[in-house]
């Protein structure tokens, strides 16, 4: 129980401390947002700051913060270290900045902002990149739920039908003006979302479950190695590229840059201390992080939830787990999607005020994700994952650039760098190892990581020298 008081306690002074900190190297002002310049009543629609924050929060975590943790889990109480300070350092920051650049940039996107800091040739790779990791996104979240719906609905509503019915609602809310539906449905979700979380907590606690004291061991029971494998595994608690897709859309509805620190750090830290609380909740409830795997394998992520929140909640537990394992996904499947139509639009300058040109992107976009769920969900999930942590590496490598160029002090732009160089390291070492990539023994894999990731930071040291000069 201290590790878990101490970790949340550690999160809350982070966003007032270290969140402070990035706002003032930031500089944020009283210019205009794009949701005032360039105000489209589509896209570009002001919303009240605490509507933004949790349709934020709900876009970017979806059940990422909740399936993540107890996966993450498995590896024992170190992942608070990674939930902590991944968010502190590096999810926040990156969330931050990829929302505040996108706000100076009139809502670029982040394929956009990488091709203005990193390169033409960087933005070209990033724009294909992000499309195809948004619809990776949006193919996960349209079969889990779809798996769960088919097991709660009568026989005939099989998977498949299930899967029709929710791409079917992406079609309207990828569609729709921001504030119609999305603004005014997911708000109420994302209050859910955060309930679900303090009921299990002080269920876990009022039931005498006993939560995980840190311990500086690996307790995966396949012997998993920590490095890399628990920094991918948990993303969306700590640190997610996927986030850099979204914060653009909260760019182009936020009234004022000083709200920033509050929609994209604060956000970031809320999906944190949610994915700390489900963390705990998984080994505190099975015992062992052998008896976490063993239900993980059985009931899968969602029967995982649902078995925790009814014996923690009862009834009202069941019915704000069914809540966060259909409505969360879902919530982040829509606007993926409704990131890759606004990505591609910008890409090749389709006007997006137009409903049939609306259309005409979303459609594609659909049944490709509709192809997607027909593969295997692990394999689709493995390779989401590597991307998504691939995409946050690259988004805090252009934050970098950002703040050499722009900040008081070129040196405050290490900020962004040491995070962005540890990602580098995480990002590479997987790819070699992991199965679905070269399968490299880690005697090999771990110096190869260390070498691509001081590559990079000298790399961006000789650009900030050479920026330093002119």
């Amino acid at each position: 129980m201290i590790t878990f008081i101490c970790a949340l306690a550690i999160l809350i002074a982070g966003y007032f401390l270290y969140g402070k900190l990035i706002e003032y190297v930031f500089r944020p002002d009283e210019r205009q947002t794009p949701a005032v310049a360039h105000s489209d009543g589509v896209d570009y629609v002001s919303m009240k700051t605490w509507r933004v924050f949790l349709v934020q929060l709900l876009n970017i975590a979806g059940t990422g913060p909740i399936f993540g943790a107890l996966m993450g889990a498995v590896f024992g109480p170190v992942v608070f270290l990674w939930i902590v300070f991944g968010s502190i350092l590096g999810g926040a920051i990156h969330d931050y900045m990829s929302g505040m650049i996108s706000v100076r940039m009139d809502g670029a996107s982040v394929s956009e902002i990488v091709g203005k800091y990193l390169g033409k040739t960087a933005k070209q790779i990033m724009r294909v990149f992000s499309v195809i990791l948004l619809i990776l996104v949006g193919a996960v979240f349209t079969t889990s739920p779809a798996a769960l719906l088919a097991r709660l609905t009568p026989s005939w509503a099989n998977v498949t039908f299930w899967v029709a019915v929710i791409l079917a609602y992406y079609f309207l809310a990828t569609l729709l003006p921001i504030d119609k539906l999305i603004g005014k449905l997911y708000p109420f979700f994302g209050g859910v979302l955060i309930l679900m979380a303090v009921g299990i907590m002080i269920g876990l606690g009022a039931g005498g479950y006993h939560l995980p004291e840190l311990r500086f061991v690996n307790l995966h029971p396949n012997g998993t190695p920590v490095f890399p494998y628990m920094f991918i595994t948990v993303a969306c608690g700590a640190i997610s590229g996927f986030h850099a897709t979204q914060s653009p859309m909260m760019a182009r509805c936020i009234k004022s840059e000083k709200h920033g620190r509050r929609v994209f750090y604060g956000a970031m830290i809320a999906e944190s201390v949610i994915a700390l609380v489900w963390a705990a909740a998984g080994v505190a409830f099975y015992g062992t992080t052998g008896g976490l795997q063993q239900a993980l394998s059985e009931m899968g992520q969602s029967g995982v939830v649902y078995d925790i929140s009814v014996s923690v909640l009862g009834v009202i537990g069941g019915a704000m787990a069914v809540v966060g394992v259909v409505v969360c996904p879902v919530s982040s499947g829509d606007t993926a999607f409704r990131s890759a139509r606004l990505t591609i639009a910008e890409w090749f300058q389709i006007d997006q005020s137009k409903l049939m040109k609306r259309i005409a992107v979303t459609v594609p976009l659909l049944v490709v994700g509709a192809v997607l769920t027909q593969l295997n969900f692990d394999v689709v999930w493995r390779y989401f994952s590597w991307s998504n942590q691939t995409l946050a590496m690259i988004t805090l490598w252009a934050s970098s650039m950002y703040l050499a160029r722009h900040a008081k002090k070129c040196w405050y732009s290490l900020i962004c760098a040491m995070p962005a160089a540890f990602m580098s390291a995480v990002s590479c070492t997987y790819i070699l190892m992991a199965d679905e990539g070269f399968r490299i023994s880690s005697s090999v894999a771990y110096p190869i990581g260390v070498c691509f990731a001081m590559a990079c930071l000298i790399l961006y040291i000789v650009k900030c020298t050479v920026l330093k000069q002119k």
